[in-house]
């Protein structure tokens, strides 16, 4: 089953900085981007090649169908057969795997830098050589339903989060589950993934990024060889459609059987592609850290420690995804507490940001939490290349990674209180609440 998502990290050793060379960028002639990061710790190379599509293309009817695509590049080609793929990667002692995201979709081998040329040999074949068997395209769609009752339909937590976005967003693509909503992935056709595929698989909709024992340019001869051939076929058009603003509080509730109670806060917040002034991206980049990042954030040292109203609690916001997005928090109450006194005292937290300027010792806590996961993530021959592939299927450019803890340490105490009181504004939150129900008696469920 393939993943819809992989985070991997490593633990930061002192060599991995000096092992490290130089990023390079190529662009190939048919339009491809080629980026390459050397690490001379071990003789190893991680090969990705990113894909500029993800669920936030999709249109009504066809959720599903980038992640669905992504199972089918599996199961052959005019020169692979099915399944194939992964032995012979298994066979040259590496590993492979896919993941589908709302704005990308990736295909990675982990292997030794001397069979580097058979993975890319291989990603070239599928990138225009796919062959989309209307057999296996059965099998591997019910492996789709199954994978969606599995990880939503009958998980609790999963079914408020897609509940959750659908309600959030009235017009924004992120709306749409990676996985596709069931009725979409009931009607799908081997049609939808052939005009998915021939749409959006193409090199000049293609990053290939390289992190390992490898010269820039060794890598570069290779990705002309076998890529180089494939011609572009136009890059895809995709036409954004704008949130219409939101004018008041959203509030969901969902009932199903689960073990325990649970809460999402979204306030609309804005990606570093819609702020006027870059700084502000920054600020809420250091306000999310500040209210739900690790242990000493305040949501769980206050809510979750002192106050003991919750057993976990926390906060997420990217500032460089693709649409502008939210900053979210999530907390799971504390036994005999409800749902209603833990949304209280998480809204008690936004407000003490908003009246009161974070304290320089906050500030510099945030600072070392970047540090720290950028040298963790340099010890990651995967994580590395991922953060270098996020970045450009995304529309930024991958040196922003390296620029941000100098925009970081810019910020000020004032200017989070400022993005506070302009963006975590209650017009623009929505809330959702899972609360848990008894299941039905046995004979009420058949009936």
């Amino acid at each position: 089953m393939r993943l819809l998502c992989i985070l991997l990290i490593g633990f930061v050793t002192l060599p991995a900085l000096a092992a490290q060379g130089k990023v390079e960028e190529f662009r190939l002639d048919n339009g491809m981007k080629v980026i390459v990061q050397p690490d001379h710790r071990a003789p190893v190379v991680v090969s990705q090649v990113w894909y500029k599509v993800g669920s936030s293309y999709e249109l009504p009817g066809t959720t599903g169908v980038s992640h669905v695509l992504e199972h089918m590049m599996f199961k052959g080609t005019k020169h692979v057969a099915p399944d194939e793929f992964s032995r012979i990667i298994a066979a040259l002692g590496g590993s492979e795997n896919a993941f589908t995201g709302v704005d990308y979709t990736a295909y990675f081998e982990t292997l030794s830098k001397d069979h580097l040329e058979r993975a890319l040999e291989l990603e070239a074949d599928r990138m225009h050589n796919l062959l989309l068997d209307k057999k296996e395209f059965q099998r591997e769609l019910a492996v789709v339903r199954e994978e969606r009752r599995l990880r939503t339909d009958d998980n609790p937590n999963g079914l408020l989060w897609e509940q959750f976005g659908a309600v959030a967003w009235r017009v924004s693509p992120y709306r749409n589950p990676v996985i596709g909503w069931m009725y979409d992935l009931e009607i799908m056709a081997v049609a939808d993934l052939q005009a998915w595929y021939k749409q959006w698989y193409s090199p000049d909709n293609a990053i290939l990024v390289v992190v390992g024992d490898v010269q820039p340019r060794d890598v570069l001869e290779l990705a002309k060889k076998h890529f180089g051939p494939i011609g572009a076929t136009g890059r895809a058009s995709y036409r954004a459609r704008p949130e219409p603003e939101q004018k008041g509080i959203t509030r969901l509730e969902v009932k199903v059987p689960a073990e325990q109670p649970s809460l999402i806060m979204g306030y609309k917040s804005p990606a570093m592609v819609d702020v006027k002034e870059p700084w502000e991206a920054y600020a809420l980049v250091v306000l999310n850290s500040v209210l739900g990042e690790g242990d000493s954030s305040r949501l769980t040292s206050r809510v979750v420690r002192e106050q003991q109203l919750a057993v976990s609690a926390g906060s997420s916001y990217d500032a460089f995804s693709r649409l502008s997005g939210l900053l979210e928090l999530e907390a799971i109450p504390a036994e005999n507490v409800s749902l209603d006194a833990l949304e209280k005292a998480l809204r008690e937290q936004v407000t003490d940001l908003k009246n009161t300027p974070i304290s320089k010792e906050e500030l510099q806590r945030v600072v070392n939490q970047t540090v720290a996961k950028k040298v963790f993530a340099r010890d990651s021959l995967f994580y590395q290349a991922m953060l270098i592939g996020m970045r450009e299927t995304n529309g930024y450019d991958w040196k922003t990674l390296d620029e941000e803890l100098q925009h970081i340490r810019a910020v000020t105490p004032e200017q989070v209180q400022a993005v506070a009181r302009k963006y975590l504004v209650d017009d623009h939150l929505t809330v959702a609440v899972l609360q848990p129900r008894k299941a039905q008696a046995e004979g009420e469920k058949k009936s």
